[in-house]
């Protein structure tokens, strides 16, 4: 091999590495040994070949050389492909380069056992209670291959003898050194030979039009239909952008293998062996690769990173009918999400890292709405109003090379095939009554509530400052009206018993009520300065949903910043009847001065002259009600609050569903004319603004506060 190549066509690599727009994670990389190493790796696409070599010999910091289809091996990409360390499955000397590379330990190399490009990605078959990995290929189905685990095999058992004929027999030592062209025993690595699993997993998989294609197809001529369908996808995944994770597994280590009889027999013979000659323990050593081989798929594919559309697909697979309401089957990903992950031991993609309530709101990163529109782009499934229908070709096996255009569907579904508890939790989400998962995650939604607010009460406790637990533990009232709902949501610095009196007012009519707790409220001070306003959101969010598997009808409202989240909610979620805002901000500068302190420019000089000590993180707060309210306002806090005021303000006018604005004329808090702002920028034409003429910020405690529970109340009822 050229080093010199092999370098500057890696800076070639990096180059374009920089320009794709995908973002590459590496995970476990400390579970490289020292040593030889073969890395074997699941294949699906053309990239890999390319970039893998690369991105690992920025880990090892030794070459890393590949095994690559003897059809890439055409033109002007034949030099490339030599240049970045690439040998063809057909060089007849590849066993021997190999063997000698890991040798002498300069170089790692990289092999792919399911032998050619899997784009199904069907490589596991279920046969009664056991699974075993079986490759789908364009020519036909076969076992991985076992090439990988009888290289490394082969390798510790020379790096063995070599060892011992050196004391044992020069003759034979010296013969093997020449045999492998290695000048010295010192060019011998001492390490062991290990086979390294790796799994790589992209997400998402999408195939279509892209610039490369288009200007290939343009360019060249007689483009196969195999070609532009790999320069689809991959160019999609290039430049569209794809989160691709590469998992490095357990080291499987080759010395614990030479312990047979045979073998160690083998290795001490002085007659001499030739690299292809027959040996008596052959037999033994294709067992070992065998089971070699079956360690390193299980390893690679219970590495398999699960993604979103991992349960979409595979949860749409298993829906034992062809519809579906598309709020259930959300229900059923959430559940899976929030209840049963966990129990499968798998590794999940970051994005299960947040809070996935947003899957049964309003979908805001549009994992579901992106894997609903391939499904039905490539006819897989029907949308009708709110309803899936799901076509039998599901399940019907793709063209092989074809798959990954046509359908993507099946390809995801089957990536996962082999993490059988998963499938196992999957396949009984999918078949659950839709009321059996309603009450699983309203249950799941109100413990969450409480156990959170304990854990953060725990946390944060300060003496002497905290609140009763009472002032800060989230309530449900339950209704005689199991019709209506009403989800109540308090303001910044204060905690659920703000909104109680409220709550037992409207309770007593009849309506089931709710008031969440928000993220870093109820506890101390010092858990606010930790939170951000997206917490604040997914705490109403979780609160609505719980509402909502409970009443047919559901309004919202919130008083201050609450009121500002509910109108957040209702801008966002089109399944809500009603809502209405108590003193609510229109921006931050509609705060007053004493509620929104102006230190930020104190902050800064201290900064520019390094006088950290001197910076605030909090200031002190005058609370009309200090039974609820903190004390202590973080300026963490104000900054999340700006931001959340920001974000509402362009949304108003998405308020559709009738609304009911009250403000204190004299409020020393919130500037009326901001609550008017809200009010007029509300899209919905059925509105209401009640001004009434109170000299407190808190107009739904104290004197007066009746007067606010009648107009809330008769707003109510007027929706009906």
């Amino acid at each position: 091999m050229n080093r010199y190549a092999y370098r500057t066509t890696g800076l070639a690599i990096k180059t374009i590495s920089n320009l794709s727009k995908a973002r590459i994670k590496i995970h476990d990389q400390e579970n490289i040994p020292e040593g030889s190493i073969v890395f074997v790796i699941n294949h699906f696409t053309r990239i890999e070949t390319l970039f893998l070599p690369y991105y690992i010999n920025q880990l090892i910091n030794i070459p890393v050389w590949s095994l690559a289809d003897y059809g890439l091996f055409k033109g002007g990409l034949a030099g490339f492909l030599d240049k970045v360390g690439a040998v063809s499955t057909k060089n007849p000397d590849r066993d021997l380069l190999i063997v000698k590379s890991l040798l002498t330990g300069e170089a790692a190399w990289i092999i792919f056992p399911e032998g050619r490009m899997v784009k199904s990605k069907k490589i596991y078959e279920k046969r009664r209670k056991k699974g075993r990995f079986v490759v789908a290929s364009s020519e036909g189905s076969h076992r991985p291959h076992t090439g990988a685990a009888t290289l490394a095999l082969r390798t510790q058992f020379y790096r063995e003898r070599i060892r011992m004929m050196r004391e044992k027999s020069p003759e034979e030592a010296k013969r093997l050194m020449d045999l492998y062209q290695i000048e010295s025993y010192d060019a011998i690595s001492g390490k062991d030979t290990y086979v390294v699993p790796v799994n790589i997993t992209y997400y998402p998989i999408r195939a279509k039009q892209n610039l490369l294609s288009t200007l290939a197809v343009k360019l060249l001529d007689d483009l196969s239909e195999r070609t532009i369908e790999e320069i689809m996808t991959e160019g999609t995944m290039l430049l569209s952008g794809v989160d691709v994770d590469i998992r490095f597994g357990e080291p499987i280590k080759t010395s614990q293998y030479m312990k047979s009889a045979s073998i160690t027999k083998d290795i001490a013979t002085t007659a001499p062996i030739n690299f292809d000659d027959p040996i008596s323990s052959k037999r033994m050593m294709r067992m070992s690769s065998l089971n070699i081989m079956k360690r390193y798929m299980s390893s690679i594919y219970n590495m398999t990173t699960v993604n979103h559309d991992h349960l979409f697909a595979s949860i749409l697979k298993y829906i034992p009918l062809n519809k579906i309401g598309e709020q259930d089957f959300k229900r059923r990903i959430y559940y899976a999400t929030a209840l049963q992950l966990e129990k499968t031991a798998h590794y999940y993609h970051k994005n299960f890292n947040e809070n996935q309530i947003n899957l049964l709101t309003d979908d805001r990163y549009k994992r579901f709405e992106n894997f609903i529109s391939v499904a039905v782009e490539k006819e897989i499934v029907e949308r009708k109003d709110d309803v899936l229908i799901k076509d039998a070709s599901f399940s019907e096996s793709p063209d092989f090379h074809r798959a990954r255009i046509d359908n993507p569907i099946a390809v995801i579904a089957n990536e996962v095939e082999p993490l059988t508890n998963l499938q196992d939790q999957l396949r009984r989400i999918a078949f659950h009554p839709a009321l059996r998962i309603k009450y699983w995650i309203t249950q799941f939604l109100l413990e969450k509530a409480l156990f959170d607010f304990e854990k953060d009460y725990t946390n944060f406790y300060i003496e002497g400052e905290s609140k009763e637990k009472d002032a800060g533990r989230p309530f449900l009232l339950k209704g005689k009206n199991k019709d209506t709902g009403i989800i109540l949501i308090h303001g910044y610095m204060a905690a659920p018993l703000e909104v109680r009196e409220l709550a037992n007012y409207l309770w007593e009519m009849g309506y089931t009520v709710y008031a969440p707790r928000l993220k870093g409220h109820g506890t101390s001070p010092d858990d606010l300065e930790t939170r951000s306003y997206m917490e604040w959101v997914e705490s109403v969010e979780e609160g609505y949903i719980l509402l909502k598997n409970m009443c047919r009808h559901v309004v919202a409202g919130g008083f201050s910043t609450g009121a500002g989240l509910a109108l957040d909610l209702a801008s966002r979620v089109k399944r809500m009847d009603g809502v209405f805002a108590v003193s609510p901000p229109l921006k931050l500068q509609d705060f007053s001065t004493r509620f929104v302190p102006a230190v930020n420019l104190w902050n800064w000089l201290m900064g520019k002259v390094n006088f950290e000590a001197a910076k605030k993180e909090f200031v002190e707060n005058e609370p009309e009600n200090p039974h609820i309210n903190y004390f202590r306002n973080p300026l963490s806090g104000v900054r999340e609050l700006d931001r959340l005021m920001n974000s509402i303000s362009p949304k108003l006018n998405s308020v559709t569903i009738p609304a009911l604005v009250i403000q204190s004329y004299r409020d020393p808090v919130v500037n009326p004319n901001g609550s008017r702002k809200v009010f007029e920028l509300l899209g919905t034409e059925k509105k209401e603004y009640l001004l009434l003429n109170m000299d407190r910020h808190g107009i739904l405690l104290g004197d007066g506060s009746e007067r606010v529970y009648k107009a809330i109340s008769d707003f109510i009822k007027s929706l009906s």
